[in-house]
């Protein structure tokens, strides 16, 4: 499970860079409000899916049946992104496509998510023989401040989703500092 922490949080930062150099700064994809209504809700929907794993993974074992229920999320991810891929194409049409260091970054984001996968798919096989069936708290494998570490990005990359559906909808005040 060390493997997969470690992986995840590497993740987290890469999103994170990605996130506020490119969504924001770059491409200010909030101030585009429904013009970018598609890939703003797009991120906030992967946005509450990662919140989940973060927020989880480091503390916590989805045993018996929530391991189904936490391969779901994980293919949920999987088929977001990649939806993502064809929708940021058309949204960023008006700001000259998708930058070019963005898709490489894209393509190491995805990498190093398929190789969180391919180590917690053991994982997730004995979580799912075990009994009885639940989330229940988990001895960790890495250290106190990598588990809250986590924890805060679980709670920035929710704020990150909750704001981009407030600006997916034109909410006043969501396209900050932008608008």
């Amino acid at each position: 499970m060390k493997r997969v922490i470690y992986l995840l949080a590497l993740l987290s930062v890469l999103g994170a860079f990605d996130t506020i150099y490119y969504h924001e700064w770059r491409a200010r994809l909030p101030a585009l409000g429904s013009a970018a209504k598609s890939e703003l809700r797009l991120h906030a929907f992967r946005d509450f899916v990662y919140a989940i794993l973060f927020g989880t993974l480091p503390w916590f074992a989805w045993r018996g049946w929530c391991a189904a229920a936490l391969s779901f999320l994980f293919l949920t991810e999987v088929v977001l992104t990649l939806w993502d891929f064809v929708v940021e194409d058309s949204v960023r049409k008006r700001l000259g496509g998708v930058y070019p260091i963005e898709r490489v970054m894209h393509g190491i984001m995805g990498i190093v998510y398929g190789a969180m996968l391919t180590a917690i798919a053991p994982v997730v096989a004995r979580w799912w023989a075990a009994t009885p069936s639940g989330i229940f708290g988990s001895p960790s494998t890495v250290s106190e401040p990598l588990q809250w570490a986590m924890a805060v990005m679980a709670l920035g990359v929710f704020i990150s989703g909750i704001r981009d559906l407030c600006a997916s909808a034109n909410l006043s005040g969501s396209a900050w500092p932008w608008k």
